[in-house]
């Protein structure tokens, strides 16, 4: 009796430690299930926003040359060869191409995959044919990818969808890593088994992991080699199954695969492998790509084609081989992607960004325009206002004239650095920007380099006394040495560059040769506070010093903060906050909300014209002119150049009629270059406006404004051909009343005859006044204008 209860007892605790085990096991089980499901119907991947430069746009009379559009699709990776019948693939003829676009999702809108034919004439296009026109007439290529910002994790992939997969590179991973995918349940017990046996007899390690169990490993679990770990993958792969299709177990590995890494980021997921590795989408490979990224789920580091392209070659080749023994490739074919180059790209295309100055500066503008939490979504797309083209040229421009000017002096500047920036004023876009002369260190000049700006800030003095109506460019302005007190008992005495004064001199010869006597005269005249108040208003943001010697730019700015200055002066008069993004569309296609980016009126536009006068003087006559030994003159460029104490910093600052463009050169530590902005900065401003289709500039000519010949020495009215004379734009109610005597047979009226028998002409008697006489003749002229507001009137003179 004892023994059977004995019995008993023993089945009675078996049975509950069998149904614990099960119960915990079940448990385990349910936790296993919940966190697999969790995971893999929620956010899958932390998604890098992309970051893209604008779309190119094609049109008929679009300015854009046939060599232009070549480059654009040589950095977008489109191939030159005999056929367009595959997207990413064109055709050159002379005056004409053929392009098979790729199409592209904005999100908010789709361009269709289509065939473009774009005629050329005289660098623009003539017309523009397309398989799938749009009622605008106008077709665009995709943006260019520029980088990635915001990874949670340092992975970074492209997202792809089984049914935009290649069909080789399916069969090829079939083929290579899971002969039985379609008929196992998650385990295969032959490879599993096949594996344990090698590995405990001491023979060549074999893998008998499933695709299925490759992902659950890569998605979900840590890489540690447990006998735990390979439990839970196992019964993970089995739920996995249970739970989703095949197609969608597929896909999830196509897009988590890890096979390869780009510095500090793995490159995961064949949809980025592509474009790592070959710098094309993925389906534009051909069969034997296809085989070599399928190849790298072996060993990424083992075979990288950059170090080890033999043995790269040679995994690639068993892939193909595994395809033709499974009937995948026919022999013709196999022999023929056999004999394939690997065609690698020389260096990757990803990973660290293309242009990092640019894209730097676009992670700031998110943080300030847009709300941080709805930059916290998956899969952003930022599209920019960069233009690649533009960018590439700039870029090679400013490095290749910086090199120049350190190899004429390398004792003193071999650790030469800059910055330019480059926008369309019209809008404030900003469309280049390199920020150093070496690659990119974080640090970026175009905004983190805030230096004295020298004598770049003049023009904010004399846009002063022109507002204040008494003076004109002819005014004469005293360029003499002052001492202006400060502090107490110490006093500040600036001197020209020259050295010397020059006198009583025209404010636009002032302006034109930077006399800086005369700026600091003019400037005290009007006092700090309003020229640091009209500095705020121009979008200036560093802290702005209360002593007089910021008339000639002894204040810290940034080449950002000049554009934003030099945006006024270009536009007439209204502020555009210099922008690089376009806008931000989420991963559901919606377009973000910004802050509200608001164009402000800042300058009256007829004060605005006449400043635009005497910058094109500095560009004409003083600082700026050996530009017009490489520009033509009839851009009327406008400019102003910026040398600091001891000519530690070089400054130039200008604009054509549809750009704006900001150079910065020094040295780090601050050191004397030898540059004076006209040495220096200018140099590289002309090479960089070189580079890029230029307008002339054109500013709207106020009813306002009146141009008229002026006596520089008195500042009266003159005419053509008399001593002293300029031809000047004036606010209209600053014109003279006054003529001198050579100008003064210039302004009489047509004669007025008086009702008396001798019919004499009315003449001014010796009584009249002559303000009289010129203020009548002025009335009567008031009604004969011509477009530009000259007197045209009966003995005027006409220009």
């Amino acid at each position: 009796m004892k023994s059977e209860r004995g019995i008993g007892l023993i089945a009675l605790i078996f049975s509950i430690l069998v149904i614990a085990a099960f119960l915990a096991f079940s448990i385990y089980l349910i936790r296993l299930d919940n966190s697999i499901r969790d995971k893999f119907e929620g956010n899958r991947w932390d998604i890098p926003a992309k970051v893209f430069a604008r779309p190119l746009e094609v049109y008929a009379n679009a300015p854009v040359s046939q060599a232009e559009f070549e480059q654009e699709l040589k950095l977008l990776g489109y191939k030159n060869g005999e056929s367009y019948a595959k997207s990413g693939n064109y055709v050159a003829q002379p005056n004409s191409l053929y392009v098979h676009t790729r199409g592209f999702d904005y999100g908010d809108s789709v361009d269709p995959e289509q065939v473009l034919q774009v005629s050329f004439s005289n660098d623009q296009v003539v017309d523009v044919k397309a398989t799938k026109p749009s009622s605008t007439g106008m077709a665009r290529l995709e943006p260019m990818l520029i980088g990635g910002i915001y990874p949670q994790h340092n992975e970074d992939r492209v997202l792809i969808k089984l049914n935009k997969v290649p069909k080789p590179l399916i069969e090829a991973l079939i083929a290579t890593e899971d002969r039985n995918f379609y008929h196992h349940h998650g385990i295969s017990v032959r490879g599993t088994a096949r594996a344990l046996v090698s590995n405990v007899t001491g023979g060549k390690r074999q893998g008998g992991s499933t695709l299925t169990q490759q992902l659950v490993k890569n998605f979900f679990l840590t890489p540690e080699k447990t006998l735990k770990r390979k439990v839970n993958e196992a019964l993970m792969a089995f739920l996995l199954e249970f739970h989703y299709s095949k197609d969608e177990i597929l896909e999830a590995y196509l897009n988590e695969v890890n096979l390869g890494q780009s510095g500090n980021y793995s490159v995961n997921g064949y949809g980025l492998a592509s474009q790592f590795y070959f710098g094309l989408p993925l389906r534009e490979l051909n069969i034997a790509q296809q085989a070599y990224l399928v190849g790298l789920v072996q060993g990424p580091t083992l075979y990288n084609p950059w170090k080890n392209p033999e043995g790269a070659k040679k995994r690639r080749d068993v892939v193909l081989h595994n395809m033709l023994v499974m009937n995948y490739l026919t022999q013709e074919q196999y022999e023929k992607e056999i004999a394939r180059p690997l065609n690698i790209v020389d260096k990757p295309t990803i990973g660290t960004a293309r242009f990092p100055d640019f894209l730097d500066i676009v992670r700031r503008q998110l943080k300030t325009e847009y709300q941080e939490s709805d930059l916290t979504n998956q899969g952003l797309r930022i599209f920019t206002t960069l233009d690649p083209i533009a960018q590439t040229k700039v870029q090679t421009s400013f490095r290749e004239t910086v090199s120049r000017l350190t190899k004429a002096n390398p004792a003193r500047l071999k650790d030469l650095q800059g910055a330019v920036l480059v926008t369309h004023p019209e809008n404030g876009e900003l469309i280049a920007a390199v920020g150093s002369t070496q690659d990119f260190t974080g640090f970026n000049r175009t905004i983190d380099a805030k230096r004295q700006v020298g004598s770049l800030l003049k023009p904010v003095i004399y846009l002063s006394a022109i507002e204040s109506g008494r003076y004109n460019w002819a005014s004469q302005v005293e360029d003499s040495p002052i001492s202006i007190p400060i502090d107490g008992n110490k006093s500040w005495t600036p001197k020209n560059y020259s050295g010397g004064g020059h006198g009583y001199v025209p404010m636009v010869q002032a302006l034109a040769n930077s006399y800086n006597l005369a700026a600091v005269r003019v400037g005290q005249e009007f006092g700090i506070s309003t020229f640091s108040n009209n500095l705020t208003k121009f979008g200036v943001t560093s802290n702005i010093p209360k002593y007089p010697a910021i008339f000639l730019g002894a204040v810290d700015m940034s080449p950002m903060e000049m554009t934003s200055i030099y945006g006024n002066f270009a536009t007439g008069g209204f502020k555009y906050p210099t922008k690089a993004i376009r806008s931000v569309v989420d991963s559901q296609g919606r377009l973000l909300e910004r802050f509200g980016l608001n164009v402000q009126q800042t300058i009256d536009p007829s004060a605005a014209y006449i400043l635009n006068y005497g910058l094109q003087q500095v560009m004409s006559a003083g600082t700026g002119k050996s530009a017009y030994s490489v520009l033509p003159a009839d851009l009327k460029l406008a400019g102003k150049s910026g040398t600091t104490n001891d000519t530690r910093d070089s400054w130039f600052a200008g604009y054509s009629g549809n750009n704006l463009a900001v150079v910065w050169l020094g040295l780090d530590d601050n050191k004397v270059t030898g540059l004076t902005g006209s040495s220096g900065a200018l140099p590289v401003w002309i090479n960089v406006m070189k580079q890029l289709r230029q307008k002339p500039v054109n500013l709207n000519q106020t009813d306002n404004v009146q141009w008229q010949w002026i006596d520089s020495a008195t500042g009266n009215l003159s005419a053509q051909g008399c001593e002293g004379a300029m031809y000047i734009p004036l606010l209209r109610n600053t014109v003279p009343n006054r003529a001198t005597a050579c100008g003064m047979p210039h302004y009489q009226v047509e004669p007025t005859y008086m009702p008396d028998t001798q019919n004499n002409a009315s003449q001014p008697s010796s009584n009249d006044s002559i303000e009289n006489y010129i203020r009548d003749s002025e009335s009567d002229m008031q009604q004969d204008l011509d477009s530009n507001g000259r007197v045209i009137s009966s003995g005027s003179y006409q220009n």
